[in-house]
């Protein structure tokens, strides 16, 4: 069975781990980005602070950087890897609906890419938000979880299109 460049699969189209060996440690870095969207009041919750489970966005924060550094644990075939940083960030929005930004931020110096890492990080922040304010608002949705720049590696620099 051809595996048609996919790298998970070998010659009879069995699952593997990618073989990295010949690969040079290079620099690498990646974004992903996802949004959450909510209520007026929720988001206002979250801005002031006062919702009843505590910081929403501290807890977010440390889950998704948690959750980055744990990838290989939760997606089959990602290699561990060491980060020489992770950061989660958020904004606040208003318009065009009240909604919360994530954005997960990964660098290190490996054989692999960080793009399933940071999209994991982004993934369980939005997540951790949800879980925090649905006493307030179940009708919080995900959406919008992308990879949005990766560097390094064979093949350089990559942009998402906005």
């Amino acid at each position: 069975m051809e595996n048609q460049g996919f790298t998970h699969l070998d010659e009879h189209g069995n699952a593997v781990m990618a073989d990295v060996s010949g690969k040079d440690i290079t620099a690498r870095a990646a974004k992903a980005r996802g949004r959450i969207t909510m209520s007026a009041g929720t988001l206002r919750a979250v801005r002031q602070g006062v919702a009843a489970k505590g910081d929403v966005l501290g807890a977010a924060r440390i889950a998704g950087i948690m959750a980055a550094k744990r990838t290989a644990d939760l997606i089959p075939l990602c290699h561990p890897l060491i980060f020489d940083t992770c950061a989660v960030d958020f904004a606040l929005q208003e318009v065009p609906a009240p909604a919360i930004e994530a954005v997960c931020s990964v660098k290190l110096s490996g054989k692999t890419g960080a793009e399933m890492e940071a999209l994991t990080g982004a993934a369980v922040a939005l997540l951790t938000i949800y879980d925090m304010c649905k006493a307030l608002d179940r009708s919080m949705v995900i959406r919008e979880i992308r990879l949005v720049e990766k560097s390094g590696g064979a093949s350089g620099l990559w942009t998402a299109r906005e």
